[in-house]
Formats: structure tokens, sequence, C-alpha cells
């Protein structure tokens, strides 16, 4: 029951959903990459970026300095469910500024 109610909290946050589509359109994205496009802090990207983590949506890779995230996977039925409905959403999302430098 805790991972449901964490993934219903999840998306029920404007931005979160818009995180979400955006590294799932995008792929693999460096938190810096999700702070330029989104023109956010790193402090607020991050806190939802643990959000949607705890809530089994992210995978996280650290390399050196580096945090990047991608949709985990598999996913189960539910997470892919609620991918599948955002995907229809009309979302204002930004293009990915690629700004990191891998390494």
């Amino acid at each position: 029951m805790d991972i449901f109610l964490k993934t219903i909290s999840a998306v029920n946050d404007e931005t979160r959903i818009r995180i979400l589509r955006f590294i799932n359109e995008n792929g693999e994205v460096c938190v810096c990459d999700i702070e330029s496009s989104f023109d956010m802090i790193q402090s607020r990207i991050s806190r939802h970026l643990k959000i949607l983590k705890d809530a089994g949506f992210l995978k996280v890779d650290r390399r050196g300095r580096w945090a990047y995230y991608t949709i985990r996977k598999p996913l189960d039925k539910f997470r892919v469910e609620i991918l599948k409905e955002i995907g229809y959403l009309e979302l204002d999302i930004p293009s990915l500024k690629g700004v990191c430098k891998s390494g």
C-alpha cells in the first residue's frame, strides 16, 4: 500500500508530471540538463527526482559528480499506464538543453 500511495502522490504535481514526460521523451538525462531545461534550481529539481525515484518511476546512475536519470525498466503495468496517460496530456515540455559534460 505504501508504494501505491507514493506513486499517487508523485504524480499529484504538475512539475513532476512534466519531468517524467521529459525523461520519458529524452531518455537518460543528467540533473544539470533537467535544471537548465526547466530553468529551476538544482535543489528543487533534486527533490522532485527523489520523489519520482521513491515512487518507482526512475533509476539513477551516478557517474563521478553527475547523476543521470532514466525511466526504470521494467516498469509494472500501473506505472506504464500512468506514463502512457501522461503522454496524452497537452503539456509544455521544454527542449533538452544538453549542458552537462560526461565524465
